[in-house]
C-alpha cells in the first residue's frame, strides 16, 4: 500500500470522549467558592437535593480549601432550612480544587468573577462551562424553555452532551462582563445577616440551574 493511499493515523481519544462513551455518560455539574465550607457546598447540597431524580453528579471544591473541614455551623443551619437532610450536610468535607475536576465538569459554577478567573487559568478551553453562578441565573431567565430544549436535543441522547449543549446556548448568550452584582457574597466569619444575604443571592439562582438542567435531561 502507498504511502498516498495509507489510512490516516488515528487521533487520540481525548479523556472526555472516553466517558461519553461510557454507559449513560452523566452530567457533571461543579460548584467552586474559596474555602468550600460556606457557598460551594452549599450550593452542591441544594442542586444534588433538587436533582436527585435526575443522574446528575454534583460537586464542589474550593480555590483555597480548608480540606477536611465540614460546612461552617452558619452553613448547616442555613441548609436544614432549605430542607437538605442534615446527616448528607453533615457528611460534608472540603475539597481542593485541582484540574481533572475541571475536565470533568460539564458545568463549573463559580460563587463570583474571581473564581471564574481562576478557574479559566487553570482550563483556558472551558469557557463555555465555566460561569458565576448568579450570570448563569440572569442569563437563563432571558431564554425560552423551548430554546433549551432544542438546544439539548443536539446532544442527542447522551445526557452529558444534552446538558453540555444547553449550558453553551446559556453562556453563549454573554453581552457583557459579569459584574459585581453576579457574585454571591462571602460569608465566612461574616454575621448571621451576611450568610442570610448569601443565601437570599444563591438560591433563586440554584433555582434557574435546576430549570435548566431538568430542561436538558427530562
Amino acid at each position: 500500500m502507498s504511502a498516498a493511499s495509507a489510512p490516516a493515523p488515528r487521533r487520540a481519544q481525548t479523556r472526555r470522549e472516553r466517558r461519553r462513551m461510557a454507559a449513560g455518560a452523566v452530567p457533571r455539574i461543579l460548584t467552586v467558592c474559596t474555602g468550600n465550607i460556606c457557598r460551594s457546598p452549599l450550593a452542591e447540597a441544594l442542586l444534588r437535593q433538587r436533582l436527585s431524580d435526575l443522574r446528575v453528579e454534583v460537586h464542589s471544591a474550593g480555590t483555597h480549601a480548608l480540606v477536611g473541614h465540614g460546612m461552617t455551623t452558619q452553613t448547616l443551619e442555613l441548609a436544614a432550612r432549605a430542607g437538605i437532610d442534615g446527616a448528607v450536610a453533615q457528611a460534608h468535607r472540603a475539597r481542593y480544587l485541582v484540574e481533572p475536576m475541571l475536565i470533568e465538569a460539564d458545568l463549573v459554577l463559580a460563587m463570583t468573577r474571581e473564581h471564574r478567573d481562576i478557574v479559566l487559568q487553570m482550563t483556558p478551553g472551558k469557557l463555555r462551562q465555566v460561569v458565576p453562578v448568579r450570570e448563569f441565573a440572569r442569563l437563563a431567565e432571558a431564554v425560552s424553555d423551548g430554546r433549551i430544549r432544542a438546544a439539548a436535543d443536539r446532544g442527542d441522547h447522551v445526557p452529558a452532551d444534552r446538558v453540555a449543549h444547553a449550558v453553551a446556548l446559556i453562556t453563549g448568550m454573554r453581552v457583557t462582563a459579569a459584574t459585581a452584582d453576579d457574585d454571591v457574597i462571602d460569608p465566612y466569619r461574616q454575621s448571621s445577616k451576611i450568610y442570610e444575604q448569601a443565601s437570599a443571592e444563591l438560591l433563586p439562582a440554584i433555582a434557574q440551574v435546576e430549570r435548566v438542567i431538568r430542561l436538558a435531561l427530562e
